[in-house]
């Protein structure tokens, strides 16, 4: 008998995502059947599937896959997504808590923005100018002019491809300063190996890296699906209390057969 699925698509920012309630733990992990649930021809389509389970110690917890079937790390904006999806399943009103692989993480939500507390970051590291950082998923960052015109996807690739990252992968992310406390971000994403809309643990990183040889302590982020908001703390050459804030929308919502 062919079994069939509900699922609830997602997107923040112009990240997109396959929501799944499993809490009933029903849904079958299979790296084959993700990969074309994620497929935008063949299936739902989606930047990544993201399953919501149970969780002894929090509200939630988050699982997330890469749109190629594997599963990965931490995703911000399908963080920020997931929180919402939780929140039209009532399971929380205004706060939460909520599991992901790489820790715990608090949340809120406010007429349909999302403010999403990331893990803190205790090492910047300085590649000749570039900068490698992890903020839930491994981030390298460099500063570009014209990032309007740049050609990410062949640049991205190049570095993600490169022999230092050739085995686990790297997102790649270029950012340009372009006004008083704001800046722009396009990112490749590994496991999707494209260019993304947006990338929430991107932009965070991103965003840290622009607060290094300044004093401000939130910057306004523009991607290509939108606009975002870091919030940071400075200690010595350490981050805590970052928080990532944006808007997390329902898109449509279905069933289909696996």
């Amino acid at each position: 008998m062919q079994k069939t699925v509900e699922f609830h698509k997602y997107q923040g920012t112009g990240n997109d995502f396959v929501m799944i309630d499993n809490r009933d733990l029903d849904f079958p992990k299979d790296k084959d059947l993700i990969e074309k649930l994620c497929d935008r021809r063949f299936g739902i389509g989606g930047d990544g599937l993201i399953l919501l389970e149970n969780d002894e110690n929090a509200d939630f917890k988050m699982v997330y896959y890469n749109s190629d079937g594997n599963e990965s790390t931490m995703c911000g904006n399908g963080g920020r997504c997931i929180v919402a999806f939780a929140n039209f399943l009532d399971i929380f009103e205004m706060k939460t808590t909520f599991e992901a692989i790489d820790g715990l993480h608090e949340a809120e939500i406010h007429n349909g923005t999302v403010k999403l507390k990331m893990i803190d970051v205790d090492s910047i590291k300085n590649i000749g100018g570039d900068f490698e950082l992890n903020t839930g998923s491994p981030h390298y960052v460099t500063f570009v002019e014209k990032l309007k015109d740049y050609k990410v996807y062949e640049n991205g690739n190049k570095i993600r491809n490169s022999a230092s990252y050739s085995t686990e992968g790297i997102n790649v992310n270029f950012v340009e300063e372009v006004g008083e406390n704001e800046i722009f971000i396009r990112t490749y994403e590994r496991g999707v190996e494209d260019e993304t809309f947006s990338c929430g643990t991107g932009v965070t990183a991103a965003a840290l890296v622009y607060f290094k040889d300044k004093n401000e302590t939130s910057v306004n982020v523009k991607v290509l699906g939108g606009k975002l908001k870091v919030y940071a703390d400075k200690v010595g050459e350490n981050y805590t209390n970052i928080w990532l804030e944006g808007p997390a929308t329902q898109v449509f919502k279905g069933k289909i057969n696996l």
